[in-house]
């Protein structure tokens, strides 16, 4: 007889939406059970989010200890010998971090008192599911749902990854051996991330982008000092470009992949070591039984339809993070799950976010929160815009984050000096976001960052001669 389990809220998936609700959930004493099918942090914990920063960290550390091993050195330092790559040893150190992230999460659901069951949810009825188990089936029954069963990789039909010669970005990082070629098609914030940081770790990078321009969720002002990084350190762009298929020549350890692409209405091929397919992500909406459900999709049929309180159209049933739409992002899902806990729980909550960050890990690292100055005019705006450069801060100068090119650019609007948007584009600029959103959430004037005393030296000084430079009066730029 197949075991009952009945509780107040589940969830299913225990990413960084589902997590958070199950544990905001156990500390308002409400008996919650999360379903996850693999690990508990989902996808940007363990494939995504955290592992590609780790990757990315480590790239940088390698490409300053290149710096201080060449014959002149750098800083006044340098490092006798040549410095080495061995990539199974960085794939195990970010595994490491990984681990404990994941052992974390899981005791901090023990701890709230939530249930956690390993395994593969199927809805029969719209509170009810089946549950496949290493030790058989289990039958759940809730109040309350929280669907929270995030994205997928978009495979590509006529190139399917095979995790050796044709990578996800799940594959990208676990790589034991670092490629001597990569093409990445997709010009997207996950295939320049990974880009930029094969591209430091010694790899030669080819990006192949369907549409005119790389990173097309930026403006051209902001991705611009990006792209003087990526032809300067001689990665090679084919935008306007679609991919048509892989080819793997050769035998044995001599072999290799041809990526067919075509561009200028002309066919290429491009022999390289690893094709890397970073094209988006599908929310996971099917598979599950949402069919059985009575819950109304949007207009694409991809995303659950959900108000700002994250209800779907079926009484008691919620739900959160990418299955829920744009944008695909871990804190917006975390907000989301934290709020549904609350609202399950009595409490009078609604998703009513002024700006969620958007921020891309390249070289240089790149911030936009809120409007951008076209996205501005274009809702009929009047704004005015204050840009500083990160040459002329002393704290940026330190830390060589100002040879990107690098800036903060603040758009308000003009009558009234009500903050709309703020971009950076820099090393170390996304330690600046806070701030950012900070400043848009409580609807902060231009005067009142103005008359905020920024310490020195930091970064965040930018920010506040952004401001300044707004207001036509910056200190430290003409």
């Amino acid at each position: 007889m197949t075991e009952i389990r009945k509780c107040k809220v589940l969830i299913i998936g225990a990413g960084p939406g589902g997590y958070v609700a199950g544990i905001r959930a156990g500390q308002l004493g409400l008996d919650t059970v999360i379903v996850e099918g693999n690990k508990a942090g989902g996808v940007c914990l363990n494939v995504g989010c955290i592992p590609s920063k780790a990757i990315i960290h480590a790239a940088e550390r390698f490409e300053s200890l290149q710096k201080h091993s060449v014959k002149e050195g750098h800083m006044g330092l340098t490092v006798e010998g040549t410095a080495k790559l061995n990539m199974a040893e960085l794939t195990n150190w970010k595994d490491g971090i990984v681990n404990k992230l994941t052992n974390g999460v899981d005791a901090l659901l023990k701890n709230a008192g939530v249930e956690v069951i390993k395994g593969w949810a199927r809805f029969t009825e719209a509170k009810r599911c089946i549950v496949n188990t290493d030790d058989g089936e289990i039958t759940i029954e809730a109040e309350n749902v929280i669907i929270a069963t995030g994205s997928s990789h978009i495979d590509l039909p006529f190139m399917p990854c095979d995790e050796e010669f044709i990578l996800s970005s799940s594959g990208a990082l676990s790589l034991n051996k670092l490629p001597k070629s990569v093409a990445i098609v997709g010009g997207g914030y996950i295939g320049l991330e990974l880009g930029c940081a094969l591209t430091k770790l010694g790899s030669e990078v080819t990006i192949v982008e369907g549409t005119d321009n790389i990173l097309s969720i930026m403006d051209k002002e902001i991705r611009r000092p990006l792209e003087i990084w990526l032809k300067k350190n001689k990665v090679t762009i084919h935008t306007n470009s679609l991919a048509r298929g892989a080819e793997i020549k050769g035998k044995g350890a001599s072999r290799k992949v041809n990526l067919i692409f075509d561009k200028n209405d002309e066919n290429h091929t491009l022999k390289v070591d690893k094709i890397l397919v970073t094209v988006g992500r599908r929310p996971n909406s099917k598979g599950w039984g949402i069919e059985n459900m009575g819950i109304r999709m949007d207009a694409s049929g991809n995303f659950i339809r959900i108000d700002r309180q994250c209800r779907t159209s079926a009484p008691g049933i919620y739900a959160i993070g990418d299955v829920a739409g744009e944008p695909m992002l871990a804190h917006k899902a975390s907000a989301q799950g934290e709020m549904v806990a609350e609202i399950i729980a009595g409490k009078n909550r609604e998703f009513d976010k002024i700006a969620i960050p958007a921020i891309v890990f390249t070289e240089p690292e790149i911030v936009s929160v809120g409007l951008d100055p076209e996205q501005a005019k274009n809702r009929g705006e009047h704004v005015i815009i204050g840009k500083f450069p990160l040459a002329a801060n002393g704290r940026a100068l330190t830390l060589e984050a100002e040879k990107t090119g690098g800036f903060v650019r603040v758009v308000a609007r003009k009558d009234d000096h009500v903050i709309l948007g703020i971009q950076a584009v820099g090393s170390h600029v996304a330690e600046l976001s806070g701030e950012f959103i900070l400043a848009l959430e409580m609807g902060a004037l231009l005067e009142d960052i103005a008359d905020t005393v920024h310490a020195h030296p930091t970064m965040t000084e930018s920010f506040h001669e952004s401001v300044m430079k707004t207001l036509g009066h910056a200190i430290h730029s003409a």
